[in-house]
């Protein structure tokens, strides 16, 4: 599990820092949070659903199945789809919470090293380099739309329009399907029987376009079975080709924040 220590100019100014080399790092990820700023770049690739958080409830873009690893992730790290959840693309950084409430820039503790050939956490002036600048205006941006995201969650919940959603997956010829727990949906049928105040108390929260996105993005559940089919002919130890990309495009690395057309 990884460990995750605040950025501190005191204690790392003469520190390096890894970047990230692909997405390995996010094998294991079965959901990936997402924010309502991307849904239009999430919806040809991925599924969504919600998972419950404490007493609410969370988007997230569906990459596993039940006992599977990242269908996402090709074994040389490489993300298989055009677009990358915003959430993972700020690795090997992320905002924290301290103990007094106050967000702080993190990173995971194996990445930190004092190895002049990696890239430093600070400039010469003591400011954070320009890389680390970068990540961290866009890892505030996505905490800003995160918020968002929360109220925009809470609004549809308190509207009564999240259901439980037992889902079932075919994984194959010779397989049996897989059945995922914990997930949840939007009850369409919920939705358009609201009445005209709380469907406008959705609108004006934001949350109408998780709603929909969420209904429409069901269509993409072939792709999870898609994607088993994929990783069983393509073991770990056989080389990458460039029929990856053909399939499934290169996933799209950069911190930017412009998830608009």
């Amino acid at each position: 599990m990884s460990q995750w220590i605040a950025v501190s100019r005191t204690e790392h100014v003469d520190k390096y820092f890894w970047p990230r080399q692909g997405y390995g790092f996010a094998a294991q990820d079965q959901v990936v949070p997402v924010l309502i700023a991307e849904l239009t770049k999430l919806l040809p690739h991925y599924a969504l659903a919600f998972i419950q958080q404490g007493e609410g409830y969370q988007p997230v873009a569906l990459t596993g199945l039940a006992g599977e690893r990242n269908l996402y992730v090709h074994s040389d790290g490489r993300w298989l789809a055009s677009y990358v959840p915003s959430v993972l693309r700020g690795y090997p950084f992320r905002m924290a919470n301290t103990d007094n409430g106050q967000q702080v820039l993190a990173i995971e503790q194996d990445s930190l090293t004092d190895e002049p050939s990696a890239q430093p956490l600070f400039d010469e002036q003591g400011k954070l380099a320009e890389k680390v600048q970068q990540t961290l205006n866009f890892l505030t941006q996505c905490d800003q739309n995160r918020q968002v995201t929360a109220a925009a969650c809470q609004a549809l919940s308190q509207a009564g329009v999240i259901e439980a959603w037992p889902l079932t997956l075919e994984r194959g010829e010779g397989q049996e399907p897989v059945k995922v727990q914990g997930l949840y949906r939007i009850s369409e049928k919920a939705l358009n029987e609201l009445d005209a105040e709380p469907f406008a108390n959705l609108r004006s929260h934001g949350a109408l376009p998780l709603a929909y996105a969420q209904l429409l993005s069901m269509s993409q559940l072939s792709q999870l079975s898609e994607r088993v089919k994929f990783h069983a002919q393509h073991h770990a130890s056989q080389p990458a080709t460039d029929s990856l990309d053909e399939l499934f495009g290169e996933g799209d690395g950069d911190l930017t924040f412009d998830f608009g057309d």
